[in-house]
């Protein structure tokens, strides 16, 4: 990891066609601007995480059709009527 001092109004270049300038400095807080081609996603490190972590979640799940194996015990119960306890059978 390379680890920079950068000033409000200095930047630094990353590769030929990224630049990233300090915008402002306020206490704790740095306000960045970033230059780069369309094509290249930027995103804040949190939703990257997040992201990450959902997939993860995701992957944990059943599959579609185990559910709907799951699903189908219960789907079927409901669609029967419900057993009369007054109805005696012949």
């Amino acid at each position: 990891m390379l680890i920079l001092q950068r000033k409000a109004g200095e930047s630094l270049v990353i590769g030929e066609d990224i630049t990233i300038r300090v915008v402002s400095v306020d206490g704790t807080r740095v306000r960045l601007a970033i230059s780069a081609p369309e094509d290249v996603p930027i995103l804040r490190s949190e939703l990257v995480i997040a992201t990450a972590a959902n997939r993860d979640s995701a992957m944990e799940e059943s599959a579609p059709a185990e559910l709907l194996d799951l699903l189908g015990g219960v789907l079927d119960h409901k669609t029967q009527p419900p057993e009369d306890p007054g109805r005696k059978e012949d």
